[in-house]
């Protein structure tokens, strides 16, 4: 296979999980996912960011997050996420730890 192929499908499976995880499983919470796979949608929208400012171009985790969720965060969580019960959000703090590094929201 060839390097531009490669990288197009490699694209394209990126954007069949995305679409998975906004539409078909918008169900599922960020924070389960975390606990369980030690990654979410926030995690994918940072590796874009990351990803975008490794080539020279300048976005922020706000304007990363908007292009993956396809609308502000803010909207995102008001329409899809549900409270989290304190075993669930102690499990995430470990999870994140553990992934991440530092919790900041």
């Amino acid at each position: 296979m060839d390097e531009r192929t490669r990288i197009e499908i490699e694209a394209a499976a990126f954007r069949t999980l995305r679409e998975h995880l906004l539409t078909r499983r918008a169900d599922v919470q960020n924070i389960d996912l975390m606990n369980l796979a030690g990654f979410c949608r926030n995690c994918l929208a940072r590796w874009y960011q990351e990803a975008a400012n490794e080539r020279g171009l300048e976005m922020t985790k706000d304007e990363a997050r908007e292009i993956y969720y396809g609308m502000p965060y803010e909207d995102w969580k008001a329409g899809h996420q549900t409270p989290a019960d304190e075993a669930t959000k102690a499990a995430f703090e470990v999870a994140f730890r553990k992934n991440v590094g530092k919790v900041d929201d």
